[in-house]
């Protein structure tokens, strides 16, 4: 559904200032420092040059690579599987090569303005997502219980939809200070957003997302708590969601995380593989027409990295599957942080104790996708009986639960989405092949649309993927349980080494998982930022003093602390 959150506050001009994925943990204007003309900071002279290990060939990794490059230092990239990561852009065999699938991150929001900086450095175009009820969606169907509605806004929908709607504005506002966090959010009011987020932190640390909705009047139904869960806001149904830290929750909504979308045209993979072989303007040290790609031999990262330990000089010493072994002063690590316990031998001296724990207790979503090609966009077609579009966009209680419409014109090829799922649901289609899962979602689409045939316009094989069973992930993404706040905490609070011995300084964690805001890649490009402004200084640099970056500002915004005993 189209979101259900509080309306933004209105300023006396009319206009409302733009948002920003930035906190409201750490509210750090991350697009102001990419942005300013001094740049993110420099190295010292006699330090250009130096290899710096980045694990992990996703969007984090690449942003961090590039980054360090500008400055003169010499990123080697490991990489286990493919440039990318979690932005996976696939094809159909035997298919328009245009065709494609997004089998990781598919839509982004405008508050994702650090990542902005990268798809606008890079040439690349978004356009409108087809989320349910959204002005780029033709029509929305939901489907609970048997019960078929059809709609293109919410006001289509029986009331109780609206009055579910209605429950969660609410329930924001009521519980977790809606407005005023959106108002010191939109003016980056850091006083302000610190006040208000200490006070939520101290109190719903322990709290679900479903035990929030229990706790107010205005979600006292069950049936609108259910209804609430299977249709929800923003993207659809969220009570996959349900189990997880309220605060997960809370930083979506005030950040405008799920609402306005966009999709990259032509695919999200583009971005990190541009970055890859992109020539910057102005780079510290090495020769003009340099990219990530033309510093790895044959343009490739290097293979996995299976080993991880430190040696003398307080070195990091990296072994790939080569066999080849290489000792760097830092290394930044954006892989899923589970792989540190299970396919990567390591040292316990990596990190602190409290680090290891936190890395341990990550707690990761399922998610499962499945796409099929077809002929056209036949469900713009429209039915002659009731004037409707054949088929819209779903929202269902059934094993389908999300179906998408991905088109590129009437008269183009074209892609549905036929099941998005996440947690359990995901956990459903695991033992099943592509072809076991495409007939049984093709059954339960016939239920809600009779009269339509999707086989005979399928044009070639579905791909699908389930995050859960990938090798070099495990998961789609973290999404904290209550009670996880401090371990979050000291994850993303790791770039910041100062206060480490020097034995346990030099490895850095930046990725999706690391950050506050994961399911985003914005938080995949800011905890990058993060990192190159921890390898910058363990190399002796510094940022302009006027553009201080995110560690030197630390101890005005850091994180809420929460006690230990």
């Amino acid at each position: 559904m189209t979101s259900t959150v509080p309306n933004a506050v209105e300023h006396t001009d009319g206009q409302q200032p733009p948002i920003t994925m930035f906190g409201p943990d750490f509210p750090y204007a991350y697009d102001d420092y990419l942005a300013h003309p001094a740049g993110l900071g420099q190295v010292p002279a006699t330090e250009h040059g130096g290899e710096v290990a980045v694990i992990g060939g996703g969007l984090s990794g690449i942003v961090t690579a590039y980054e360090l490059m500008k400055m003169g230092l010499k990123p080697v990239v490991y990489e286990a599987d493919r440039i990318g990561g979690r932005l996976r852009t696939v094809g159909f065999d035997g298919c328009d090569p245009s065709l494609t699938a997004e089998m990781g991150a598919m839509r982004f929001p405008p508050s994702s303005t650090a990542l902005q900086h990268y798809i606008d450095l890079v040439g690349l175009e978004t356009r409108p997502f087809p989320n349910p009820l959204s002005p780029a969606t033709p029509s929305t169907v939901v489907d609970l219980k048997g019960e078929t509605h059809y709609a293109r806004t919410l006001d289509d929908l029986p009331q109780v939809y609206r009055d579910v709607a209605d429950a969660w504005a609410a329930c924001l506002e009521e519980g977790a200070d809606f407005s005023a966090m959106n108002r010191a959010l939109r003016t980056r009011d850091v006083p302000r957003i610190r006040e208000i987020w200490s006070r939520l932190v101290e109190r719903l640390d322990n709290q679900t997302f479903y035990g929030f909705l229990c706790d107010s009047p205005a979600f006292r139904s069950f049936r609108h708590r259910e209804i609430f869960g299977q249709v929800g806001f923003g993207t659809g149904g969220w009570d996959t969601d349900f189990p997880n830290s309220i605060l997960e929750i809370l930083r979506v909504v005030y950040t405008e995380a799920d609402d306005h979308h966009r999709g990259i045209v032509g695919g999200s993979q583009q971005l990190p593989l541009r970055l890859w072989e992109r020539e910057p303007e102005k780079t510290v040290h090495w020769p003009y027409g340099t990219s990530l790609a033309s510093l790895h031999e044959g343009g490739a990262p290097r293979p996995a990295v299976t080993r991880l330990h430190r040696t003398a000089g307080d070195r990091i010493t990296v072994t790939d599957a080569a066999g080849d072994i290489r000792t760097y002063r830092a290394v930044v690590f954006t892989a899923q942080s589970w792989m540190l316990l299970s396919k990567i031998d390591c040292d316990d001296s990596l990190f602190p104790i409290d680090h290891w724990t936190a890395i341990e207790r990550t707690h990761y979503m399922e998610s499962s996708k499945l796409f099929v090609p077809v002929d056209r966009p036949f469900w713009r077609d429209r039915d002659e009986e009731t004037g409707r579009d054949v088929m819209s966009m779903t929202l269902t209680d059934r094993m389908t639960r999300g179906t998408y419409l991905l088109d590129d014109g009437p008269d183009r090829p074209a892609v549905i989405c036929l099941s998005y799922t996440w947690c359990d649901d995901s956990l459903k289609w695991l033992p099943l092949s592509a072809h076991e899962r495409m007939e049984v979602m093709l059954k339960s689409l016939s239920e809600i649309y009779p009269k339509v045939d999707i086989r005979k316009h399928i044009i070639g094989n579905p791909v699908t993927v389930s995050w859960e069973n990938e090798p070099y992930f495990m998961g789609a993404f973290k999404a904290n349980l209550p009670g996880h706040y401090r371990y979050q905490r000291r994850l993303f609070t790791h770039f910041v080494q100062d206060r480490l011995p020097a034995d346990q300084r030099g490895v850095f964690l930046a990725g999706d998982d690391i950050s506050w805001t994961a399911g985003w890649a914005e938080g995949a490009v800011q905890t990058a930022l993060n990192a190159v402004w921890g390898v910058m200084r363990h190399f002796g640099g510094a940022t302009d003093p006027s553009n201080p970056g995110p560690g030197d500002v630390y101890d005005e915004i850091a994180p809420v602390e929460l006690p230990e005993d």
